[in-house]
């Protein structure tokens, strides 16, 4: 069970890199901020639309983050066809640390013969 806590921990930190890339959000806080709201699903034209309207006081702040990382999420899933998983990941994580890079995109290792 610890595993999982721990892990879900992990991913939840990673994601709030992506809302908030210039400090570390604790999860205490960060929770509320980002899940205090309500969704409506709607349907048209076959067309799917989750409409979701925060009820956090700092809901402003958010407003523009959020739908940020929808359009960065959907570009890498509409890149699919182009890009392997590891190169998805590695465009993922050089978006949640864009800070730390300085704006750079994380490029595969190279393998060294003879080092591993």
């Amino acid at each position: 069970m610890a595993r999982t806590i721990a892990l879900v921990y992990n991913w939840w930190s990673l994601f709030t890199r992506m809302a908030i890339p210039e400090k570390h959000a604790e999860a205490i806080t960060s929770r509320p901020l980002l899940l205090n709201a309500v969704g409506k699903q709607t349907t048209h034209s076959g067309q799917t639309t989750v409409t979701v309207t925060s009820m956090h006081a700092k809901a402003p702040q958010m407003r523009s983050a959020l739908p940020a990382i929808g359009s960065f999420l959907a570009t890498v899933r509409n890149a699919a066809e182009q890009l392997t998983y590891p190169q998805k990941w590695l465009l993922i994580l050089s978006r949640v640390f864009c800070q730390f890079l300085k704006g750079r995109i994380l490029g595969q290792p190279q393998f060294v013969p003879g080092t591993g």
